[in-house]
């Protein structure tokens, strides 16, 4: 049984009688329906026999969708909502979420769904969670990223709403997963240094992963490691690669790639710079990156050039905010940045 929850900004409670309106506003808002499965118009009577069926669940069910409200703990105004279908006897649960427009952006999905992911493994006893999405819906597929979701397949043509056909990522975390992503560690670590790439830890260093959405503009490592066996031909010459694996705490958390300055290639270029999904936000990246320059400064450089994807989700603002200045140059549709070193 479901029992209204707390989190630190929001309160997750039954849906009642007058939450019908709100509900009806939300499912009739085009931007909110653009990726979802229902079509416009969303009518009234619609609105009710789903409000009747899920207020006559007592909590996430076998076979049958429930939902509950997602609010102001204090004011009582309604954000959005958030719903979940059990399957396989109750061992595993699809999840998700539609939130009013005006409140997207403020972090309430994923506080939401990570409560909601808390009481389908502890309460209901899932064994896993999963969700499915339309490959557009970034924003989407970061609330899931966020929580702990992994990327687990893209299948072509898969999915109907109307008569729209679209293909369909899924998400997916099983109770082992959850648990390794809700203890990872979240503070800054004490050190952290680049090591060589050799026979003892390539592996460790393959199995590094961005989430889906930041491969928009971070290449995978199996990527990364072909373009550094067959190096692209820049002004004439092949670029030369200088590979490391970021080491935070004795542990390998990511990678970073140079191309290094040659006769050819005055300036050295920030080619690649991973660090694996488990260990984002704890500011390893920004120790990588002045690790990467003290390097180019050994070597005699004075500027370090990279490029980035624009885009939400673009590493744009970290490389603005860690001494990049655009050159106005394009590269292979990317924009190119310069960061002094002297």
């Amino acid at each position: 049984m479901f029992k209204p929850t707390r989190t630190e900004r929001l309160l997750i409670r039954p849906f009642q009688e007058d939450d019908i309106d709100a509900y009806l506003a939300r499912r009739n808002d085009p931007d909110v329906a653009r990726y979802q499965d229902w079509e416009l118009p969303y009518s009234r009577e619609r609105a009710e026999r789903v409000l009747e069926h899920v207020m006559g669940l007592a909590g996430p069910n076998d076979g049958e969708w429930w939902m509950a409200i997602v609010c102001d703990p204090d004011s009582g105004e309604v954000f959005g909502d958030v719903g979940a279908e059990l399957s396989w006897q109750g061992r595993t649960a699809e999840i998700g979420y539609t939130f009013a427009k005006e409140h997207w952006g403020k972090g309430y999905a994923r506080e939401a769904v990570e409560a909601l992911i808390e009481n389908l493994f502890e309460d209901a006893g899932v064994t896993r969670v999963c969700g499915t999405l339309h490959p557009d819906n970034t924003p989407s597929a970061m609330v899931l990223e966020r929580t702990g979701l992994l990327f687990e397949g893209h299948t072509r043509s898969s999915f109907w709403v109307g008569e729209e056909l679209s293909d369909d990522w899924i998400y997916g975390m099983t109770r082992s997963d959850w648990q390794t992503w809700r203890t990872r560690p979240r503070l800054p670590p004490e050190d952290v240094r680049l090591v060589e790439i050799t026979p003892d830890n390539v592996a460790v260093v393959t199995g590094l992963k961005t989430h889906r959405t930041q491969e928009e503009f971070v290449a995978p490592m199996l990527q990364s490691f072909a373009d550094a066996l067959v190096p692209e031909v820049v002004n004439g010459a092949p670029v030369v690669p200088w590979m490391r694996a970021v080491v935070a705490d004795e542990e390998i958390v990511g990678f970073v790639m140079l191309a290094l300055t040659t006769p050819h290639h005055p300036e050295p270029f920030l080619w690649r710079l991973l660090i694996d999904r488990i260990h984002q936000r704890r500011g390893i990246g920004e120790r990588t990156l002045d690790l990467v320059a003290g390097e180019c400064r050994r070597r005699g450089d004075r500027a370090l050039l990279t490029s980035w994807g624009e885009g939400r989700g673009s590493p744009r603002g970290f490389y603005l905010a860690h001494g990049f200045e655009p050159t106005g140059d394009v590269v292979d549709g990317e924009t190119e940045g310069r960061k002094r070193l002297d």
